[in-house]
């Protein structure tokens, strides 16, 4: 009865009667012709036009935030106490169900809501932006290890992980919507629980922020006095480092979130505005190879970072408590020289010391004219510096 109350719902929704057509197991498109008064079934493939590449899993999650059509069929079908079986088109997984009946429609949230209260599985096309097929059967493997204890959920993960497809879960008993794909188990989350989750870490990407503030403050002084050791070239990166993973959580959060964490989004831009670069550029003054050691700190682990010792080592192989001179690319980067200005200063006087202490002669070999104007900019950071400003 449900079945056909639900079929009565989308001759209303799709303007043709569902319960007249069916398919076989090859996304087959199936047409009727009348002839001498019987039926013939004529079965045509349908041929994808267009080959897309595989989304990530993040491309894939951000399709399923809040505000985005399937989501809000998802949490409709999640809140009328319904489940369902919802899998994204894709080549390898054109012969892996059987039986039920063709849709072919636009993909609406509301129409996926009414497919669902049936049983079976749902087809969308690969773009997400049509309904292919419903009520079939996914007969995917049985020897495909599988976690999972429902027969809903059993199916959906087998079917993710024999073709790759993007298989989607909802639990009537568990209440739950669960991602299968690229070989990843990913139970959706409440949007009020995220958005929590990410203002509570975004207030402490804040005070890291602040805590690295004063320690760049403190660096550049060294820098400019020369009394720069390894050990503080790793405090300032460790922070570093700290303030990029913690990013990384909570964009997660906000390709979760979609439209509504647009506001965490702008302060997250605002507060690591610059950061990478200013890694990358104090790796480049004091690395012996800055592609390994700026690949060693993307890889490192949080725990990894908290040991100042063990970093400095693994990242310069000295001891923390040794001084270095800066060869001064970063500091030169905030003076109003060209990029080719800057290298030549740094291969002719080897480092920031020398280029510091340099007498007019020298520099007028690299920069001619310039020498004034890069005295002048040269002494206005330095100052800058000394006091405490932020450059």
């Amino acid at each position: 009865m449900a079945e056909e109350e639900t079929r009565k719902n989308m001759v209303e929704i799709l303007g043709q009667d569902t319960s007249k057509t069916g398919v076989n197991n090859n996304f087959s498109e199936i047409a009727r012709k009348q002839d001498s008064g019987y039926e013939t079934l004529v079965i045509s493939p349908i041929v994808n036009e267009t080959k897309q590449n595989k989304p990530t899993f993040l491309e894939v999650l951000g399709k399923l935030s809040p505000g985005k059509s399937l989501r809000t069929g998802l949490d409709d079908i999640l809140n009328g106490r319904t489940g369902a079986l919802i899998v994204v088109e894709c080549d390898e997984a054109k012969n892996i169900f059987e039986g039920g009946f063709k849709v072919n429609c636009k993909f609406t949230s509301q129409r996926l809501a009414e497919l669902a209260k049936m049983d079976g599985a749902i087809i969308l096309s690969s773009d997400m932006k049509k309904i292919l097929f419903a009520n079939t059967l996914l007969v995917p493997k049985n020897d495909i290890p599988s976690e999972e204890t429902g027969t809903r959920h059993k199916a959906a993960e087998r079917t993710a992980k024999q073709t790759g497809a993007i298989v989607i879960a909802v639990s009537e008993r568990r209440r739950k919507i669960t991602l299968y794909y690229d070989n990843k188990r990913y139970v959706l989350q409440n949007s009020e629980d995220i958005l929590r989750r990410a203002t509570e870490t975004l207030q402490i990407l804040e005070k890291q922020k602040e805590i690295l503030d004063e320690n760049a403050k403190n660096f550049n002084i060294l820098e400019i006095t020369n009394l720069v050791s390894y050990g503080d070239i790793c405090l300032v990166l460790q922070r570093i480092e700290m303030i990029i993973k913690m990013t990384n959580n909570i964009k997660r959060y906000l390709i979760e979130l979609g439209n509504e964490g647009t506001m965490i989004k702008m302060r997250i831009n605002e507060l690591t505005k610059g950061i990478i670069d200013q890694r990358d550029l104090i790796i480049k003054d004091y690395a012996s190879r800055p592609q390994y050691s700026t690949k060693f700190l993307e890889n490192l682990s949080s725990d990894s970072l908290l040991d100042l010792a063990s970093l400095s080592r693994m990242l310069f192989e000295e001891s923390p408590d040794k001084n270095i001179f800066s060869r001064g690319y970063r500091l030169l980067g905030k003076l109003n020289l060209m990029d080719k200005e800057i290298k030549s200063l740094i291969s002719y006087f080897e480092n920031l010391q020398n280029i510091l202490n340099a007498n007019e002669e020298d520099l007028r070999k690299i920069l001619k004219n310039k020498t004034n104007t890069f005295r002048d900019q040269l002494a206005n950071l330095k100052e800058q510096i000394m006091i405490g400003k932020k450059i």
